[in-house]
């Protein structure tokens, strides 16, 4: 069994349970705890990914993505944008900060109580997000999220999306025409850059560049503002001073949010233009994919960042 899976399901999901009925018991019944999980997707292919350790597999089955959309249902999840989870994430914070939230299932006892539509005062919303625009989601994965009612985010490297297929990374891209197509069905879109690079190795032109290319085609071809951003590759939270000035990039591109590769749940109050997420892959079975939406697999954000700044620490001229 590989270690991240054993601490999470051995150790700090049982803990998070006892402490939740513990605090329950003297407590009464928890308000919402401002957590908004996020789900991050690549591919949904059968592709198993040879080579790959499974802690950094990014592919997920579509028979196993299916499962974990139902599994969601079945919990009384709602699958919804970035935009509108953390929208809904204001709303619940400033609305119903003061009203008690009983969870309907002993399944996921430390769920949010985040409301997603006016009138569903206990939905959970869950954020569905994919990266790097693959056409298997248009194949795979939509299907699967319009028989739920479920939306998502998709972010796109427009580099690779056109009017016929583009590859990437030895995947079919989606056209711009099933961009529309997906666009007009609820599916929100951001930008993924153009190039998808690695942007910390980049010079900051360069980097303002992709931002901005990226995000005003995505917007000439669909007629919206676009105002979502996801990090390509590792996020350099280690390298304090890149992250500010990226931020900054950000805001002056006109960007409200930007999801990252760093692990763990979204809270509330935190900056929205350094999201961490939860990665899903075909790994991700029904206890794994429980704990992970509970909260109990944030801790791993904590190895996560000792091995960034470790790295960083290194690559530091002497």
């Amino acid at each position: 069994m590989r270690l991240d899976r054993l601490i999470t399901l051995g150790l700090v999901a049982p803990l998070r349970r006892t402490t939740h009925w513990l605090r329950t018991f003297h407590l009464g019944p928890s308000t919402w705890d401002g957590t908004l999980p996020i789900l991050m997707y690549h591919s949904i292919s059968d592709d198993p990914e040879p080579g790959v350790r499974p802690y950094y597999k990014v592919c997920t089955s579509p028979r196993r993505f299916a499962e974990q959309m139902q599994w969601l249902a079945d919990w009384g999840y709602r699958g919804v944008t970035l935009s509108a989870g953390l929208a809904a994430g204001a709303d619940s914070r400033s609305k119903n900060k003061d009203q008690d939230f009983v969870p309907s299932s002993s399944l996921l006892p430390l769920r949010s109580s985040i409301g997603v539509a006016a009138g569903s005062a206990r939905s959970n919303a869950v954020v569905i997000t994919f990266d790097d625009g693959f056409r298997d989601f248009y194949i795979a994965a939509f299907p699967v999220l319009h028989r739920h009612g479920f939306s998502a985010t998709l972010y796109l490297p427009t580099a690779f999306i056109g009017d016929s297929y583009k590859k990437f990374k030895s995947r079919e891209c989606l056209t711009w025409s099933e961009v529309r197509e997906l666009h007009e069905s609820g599916i929100e879109f951001g930008s993924h850059t153009v190039n998808h690079p690695t942007l910390v190795e980049l010079a900051w032109p360069e980097i303002e560049n992709e931002l901005h290319a990226s995000k005003s085609m995505i917007e000439e071809r669909l007629g919206c503002r676009i105002h979502t951003f996801a990090y390509p590759y590792a996020f350099p939270q280690a390298d304090k001073a890149f992250a500010k000035r990226f931020r900054d990039v950000l805001v002056g591109s006109g960007y409200e949010s930007c999801v990252t590769t760093q692990i763990g749940c979204a809270r509330a109050g935190k900056d929205s233009l350094q999201l961490p997420r939860l990665p899903a892959s075909s790994e991700d079975d029904r206890l794994l994919f429980e704990a992970k939406l509970g909260g109990a697999y944030d801790w791993v954000a904590v190895p996560q960042a000792l091995k960034k700044n470790i790295h960083h620490w290194f690559r530091q001229p002497a």
